[in-house]
């Protein structure tokens, strides 16, 4: 019994790093997560601060969608380019300096053409410098834990650049923030278009998102100093991944890894939500008003296929009394899976009862005795 247990311990340790290998591919860096719960499903080196290329725009394009959202920007809004954002090389749509364009269109020649040039159009017309507006990306980094980044610029090229890096974990924890805002999933999602009124043509360099069943965005990345990077996005059975690869060899090697890591994603895993809910006319006693109306928070958990099913049990706390202020514990959620409780949420009371008194009865007994 021994010998079989060693046997079966050597044979483990060989196969483990070429199961390993098969994930990674031949990336620095890789990170599988589910946006929602932002539970890590696999990661390599996920922390390691790498130069990410022009995926550094997921970060440009979530401020930009901010500024959209809080209505600081209007998506009609027309942005005229600078000299400055006319002079950046790499991917583009050669903007001319004065040329105007819409807030729309350079979204979506950012997100689907990778262009440099919008970028720091957009940037310029939301903080009114480009270096303004890095100031912003390394603030929102900070707010979304990005603990291992830092912008120097708003697009990614890095020929000048001297510590602009990022890490696998940080790119998904801003592409999961990105992913929340519904409105990019108009562009991410673009296989082809134009710009200029059709006189310039657009496509995707993400090809994930016309060969990749479920893929949803969301942006590509290369130079010589980051290699092919990518925060490949799709979305199966109600759970969304993100697979980030950083530093791979080449574009197909970038894009087979992503692939190979989303499979594994779906094919292990799967998310189980739970929406916020309401609960009316649980019953309280001695209060101004015979029931109540409570409330709770929405859950979802990433759980392996084979680890069961979760269920939910709502347990309201029996004999409850007046007064009740809005905020009070009232009961909890417990979801379960099997006999095991994985995570339980408290049921709050929605508004303040008070406490029946003589002259709250009163005004009970004149109010029935008026309507008969």
């Amino acid at each position: 019994m021994k010998r079989l247990v060693c046997i079966l311990l050597c044979l483990f340790m060989l196969i483990t790093p070429v199961l390993a290998n098969e994930l990674n591919g031949d990336a620095k860096s890789v990170i599988l997560m589910e946006a929602s719960t932002k539970t890590v499903l696999y990661e390599y080196e996920a922390d390691n601060a790498l130069p990410p290329a022009s995926v550094t725009k997921i970060m440009t394009l979530l401020l930009v969608i901010e500024a959209v959202d809080r209505g600081d920007i209007q998506l009609t809004d027309q942005v005229t380019c600078s000299e400055n954002a006319a002079s950046m090389g790499g991917s583009q749509i050669y903007l001319e300096p004065g040329e105007a364009m819409t807030v729309d269109e350079l979204i979506k020649s950012v997100v689907v053409a990778s262009a440099n040039d919008a970028a720091v159009a957009l940037a310029e017309y939301v903080a009114g410098s480009e270096s303004a507006f890095v100031e912003l990306m390394n603030k929102r980094a900070g707010e979304l834990g990005m603990v291992n980044t830092n912008f120097e610029n708003t697009n990614g090229l890095d020929d000048t650049t001297t510590s602009h890096l990022t890490s696998a974990r940080d790119i998904a924890l801003m592409s999961a923030e990105l992913l929340s805002h519904p409105i990019i999933f108009n562009y991410t999602t673009i296989w082809m278009d134009t710009v200029r009124n059709g006189q310039f043509g657009l496509t995707n360099t993400n090809r994930l998102i016309k060969f990749y069943n479920g893929a949803n965005g969301l942006k590509t990345g290369s130079t010589s100093h980051a290699g092919f990077c990518i925060s490949a996005t799709a979305l199966r059975d109600d759970m969304q991944l993100i697979a980030v690869i950083m530093g791979a060899s080449t574009r197909d090697s970038r894009n087979a890894t992503a692939q190979t890591l989303l499979d594994y994603g779906f094919a292990n895993y799967c998310i189980y939500h739970f929406p916020e809910s309401e609960i009316n006319d649980v019953p309280i006693y001695g209060g101004t008003e015979e029931t109540l109306c409570a409330s709770y928070q929405e859950y979802s958990i990433v759980r392996e296929k084979n680890a069961g099913e979760v269920t939910q049990n709502i347990e309201i706390n029996e004999n409850i009394t007046a007064p009740i202020a809005a905020g009070d514990v009232i009961g909890h959620v417990y979801y379960q899976s099997g006999d095991e409780v994985i995570h339980e949420e408290e049921i709050l009371a929605n508004t303040d009862i008070d406490k029946l008194n003589f002259m709250s009865m009163l005004k009970m007994i004149l109010g029935k005795w008026c309507v008969m």
